[in-house]
């Protein structure tokens, strides 16, 4: 998944110092994930999961409220139908929103969990790898179409 993360800020970093910035607190969410297979029950394990937590909820936001709004503008400005070709990968990000989301809620702070929790939180923490994944890819897919598409058009024009 890093390195995926990597190949992604490789081909699209430096394009626009929004998608520089939002596949930067890409590459933070991944590394804060990973960290926490590392974590002893208890406070460290609280302290990285809440870091997690709120690093997923910048994410998020980041996505959804700047990074797809800017992608969307200028698939819009250039009018060749590219914004039409991601329309349908808006309704497959959502899903991995809400997961992400209901992740939060239930992991936020997990202060004195059980031992029936620690074993959840195992298998969740595994689902929500394999939900982030997916919603990087169906991402990269949107930067592709709305922003890498119309990079010979904006080579031409300088």
């Amino acid at each position: 998944m890093l390195e995926k993360c990597r190949n992604a800020k490789e081909r699209w970093g430096g394009v626009s110092d929004i998608i520089d910035q939002w596949l930067e607190q890409r590459q933070q969410l991944i590394r804060t994930l990973f960290s926490l297979s590392d974590c002893e029950i208890g406070k460290p394990l609280n302290e990285q999961l809440t870091l997690f937590c709120d690093l997923l909820m910048d994410y998020l936001s980041s996505g959804h409220f700047e990074v797809y709004e800017q992608l969307l503008l200028e698939g819009s400005e250039f009018d060749d139908g590219s914004v039409d070709k991601v329309q349908d990968l808006f309704p497959r990000i959502q899903p991995t929103t809400n997961a992400a989301l209901d992740f939060n809620d239930r992991y936020g702070s997990f202060d004195s969990p059980t031992l029936r929790e620690i074993r959840d939180f195992a298998e969740e923490l595994s689902n929500m790898c394999e939900t982030l994944e997916d919603r990087f890819e169906l991402e990269d897919q949107l930067i592709e179409v709305l922003h890498n598409a119309h990079r010979p058009a904006v080579a031409d024009e300088a």
